[in-house]
């Protein structure tokens, strides 16, 4: 899987002079529809967040073809990448490439969103996790900060996606003996738990909660 368009859209984007200023007025945009007056501090801390959440998602590509690989599933991952990479390929998507950094929220935020739920449905299955990092608490964030009705949107390209790539089939015949017996002889590091996650407590100023609704 050749992802190093995404890698150079991502450098190029992020390197850009008005990338944290755009960020920036975005933000703050966030801030007032949640009630928030930060300052700048907050504000430069969360368009750091943002910054580091769109740069994740080369890293995450890439261990997500070795991990899909090491347990089987490197054709559903395939899949799930084809669609990922087409969709990074438009301009014209959700929310235009062309707006600069704003246009690579929704890039970022379809990407890690689909391996998380690719990752959740492994684990439902399995109790390991796929993945060294967990992106939940993260991904909740950036549903927050494009908001709706974007995020109805992607939401729906993320069902679309694991629909079709039939990773709910693929992991539910993960549970039979011989499967589990394979997956336990390979055990990795991320059995009990991700390694990490990406810290999400900068975006509290501006007025973004982490808890998931009903919770």
């Amino acid at each position: 899987m050749d992802i190093s368009g995404i890698e150079s859209m991502i450098a190029e984007t992020c390197g850009d002079e008005h990338a944290a200023a755009d960020l920036h007025d975005l933000l703050a945009v966030v801030a007032e529809r949640n009630g928030a007056i930060p300052d700048e501090v907050e504000l430069a801390s969360g368009a750091r967040f943002v910054l580091g959440y769109i740069e994740q998602v080369p890293y995450m590509l890439k261990v997500a073809i070795t991990a899909a690989a090491n347990v089987g599933l490197e054709e559903q991952m395939a899949r799930i990448l084809d669609t990922v990479t087409l969709y990074w390929a438009q301009d014209e998507d959700i929310i235009p490439d062309h707006l600069g950094i704003i246009g690579l929220l929704d890039d970022a935020y379809c990407s890690l969103t689909t391996l998380q739920v690719f990752s959740d449905h492994y684990r439902l299955q399995t109790g390991k996790h796929m993945f060294p990092d967990d992106l939940s608490a993260a991904n909740r964030m950036m549903r927050q900060v494009i908001g709706e009705p974007y995020t109805g949107e992607l939401d729906r390209f993320v069902s679309r996606a694991i629909s079709d790539a039939e990773v709910m089939d693929a992991v539910k015949a993960m549970a039979s003996v011989d499967k589990q017996r394979h997956l336990a002889a390979r055990a990795n590091i991320w059995n009990h738990g991700p390694a990490g996650e990406m810290s999400v407590d900068r975006l509290r100023g501006l007025g973004l909660d982490d808890e998931i609704p009903g919770d």
